[in-house]
């Protein structure tokens, strides 16, 4: 029997989930599926929860906020910032819905930060020029 090697990257961490049968997720374009023997593919997972079986018949439900996921040869790896799976569905949704969030807020937060700093950087770039002149 074909399978597919997971394997789950963050930047703190990595796993590897050696006995996938299939795996559902979402990009831009919609809902796709990938099972042992597909055609290669590169693509970008939404904000969300994905999931995958193992051969016992077991769903695990990966929540993560967006990830880059690539598929050869019956590996799939799947790069986020932040990611958490577990069997209980309503677990992790409840994970993705507080504590990923929270991120996502603390993120924009850091965004609009720079965005700020840029805009004073600017600012006082111009200032300079204009005494220079």
């Amino acid at each position: 029997m074909n399978l597919i090697t997971l394997y789950l990257q963050s930047a703190i961490r990595t796993e590897t989930v050696t006995d996938v049968a299939s795996f559902i997720g979402r990009d831009p374009s919609g809902s796709f599926g990938i099972q042992p023997g597909r055609a290669a593919l590169i693509t970008v997972l939404e904000y969300g929860l994905s999931r995958f079986r193992t051969t016992t018949g077991v769903w695990y439900y990966l929540a993560c906020p967006g990830a880059v996921l690539h598929f050869t040869d019956n590996q799939l790896t799947i790069n986020s910032r932040y990611y958490l799976y577990h069997q209980d569905h309503e677990r992790i949704a409840g994970l993705l819905t507080g504590q990923l969030a929270e991120e996502e807020k603390a993120l924009s937060h850091v965004k609009h930060n720079l965005q700020q700093l840029e805009q004073e950087l600017f600012r006082r770039l111009r200032q300079l020029d204009r005494w220079s002149s």
